[in-house]
């Protein structure tokens, strides 16, 4: 069958020449971008009762943008001046580069990973008399703490922030021809918002090996999967599988 429709379970690009964009008019097809979780920040109170006091912490370990948004929320609402001191071990440039709403970057003493968070190990080992606060969501993915705990250095992780089910009622009867999934929350969402979702023609396309794992215990069938040496990113994997299909 052919492709017409597709839904992206996130939000929609804020970028002009995002490669969505692209490859909607390249291939004339129509993608929707409804976010299928979204985050929920915790209450300082509740980061209280996890026992967390900001002042003992000299090193902050940030994994995404919400990481640092939540972090900088919930020591505002602490009333916590944060040192210039503080040491900021970020997991990509993206995340580095976000850190600037809050601080002057030059000033501060900024360490940045190359993208995953195994690949930032080495980093945090050479400062490894620090103690490391890890503010994160409620779902953490298990390679973060056995790599910390490899590394044998004082850390604690500490939930900022919650990822939650977005309510997906008005798409109830919407059909679309793929839909597109970047983490197993989103698969969970699409089953507790359609308890009795069935697949029938609609293929279902995933990134990442954790993504595969829920969609497969879910018992969806996968038609697309990123990243591959051929198709690292989404939008080729995409475009790649469309072409295929379009031209029958």
């Amino acid at each position: 069958m052919k492709v017409k429709t597709i839904l992206v379970s996130q939000p929609k690009p804020k970028v002009e020449n995002s490669p969505y964009f692209e490859l909607e008019q390249r291939q004339r097809v129509k993608i929707d971008f409804i976010p299928f979780i979204h985050v929920e920040g915790v209450s300082s109170k509740e980061v209280r009762l996890q026992k967390v006091d900001l002042k003992d912490y000299t090193a902050i370990i940030l994994t995404s943008r919400n990481a640092v948004d939540h972090f900088f929320r919930i020591a505002e609402e602490m009333r916590f001046k944060v040192p210039d001191t503080m040491k900021y071990f970020c997991q990509s440039e993206a995340v580095a580069f976000y850190l600037q709403k809050y601080v002057v970057y030059r000033k501060r003493k900024i360490y940045v990973g190359k993208r995953t968070f195994v690949e930032m190990a080495p980093l945090i080992k050479k400062h490894k008399n620090e103690k490391f606060l890890l503010p994160s969501s409620d779902k953490l993915k298990p390679e973060i703490p056995t790599t910390l705990d490899e590394l044998g250095i004082s850390w604690k992780q500490s939930t900022f922030y919650k990822t939650v089910v977005s309510d997906l009622s008005d798409l109830e009867n919407v059909f679309y021809d793929i839909l597109v999934f970047f983490s197993p929350s989103g698969i969970e969402s699409l089953l507790q918002n359609f308890p009795n979702f069935k697949q029938n023609d609609t293929r279902i396309a995933v990134f990442g090996n954790t993504t595969v794992k829920a969609a497969e215990e879910a018992g969806l069938k996968i038609n697309i999967h990123a990243p591959t040496p051929q198709t690292p990113s989404m939008t080729m994997a995409l475009e790649k599988y469309i072409k295929e299909v379009n031209k029958k």
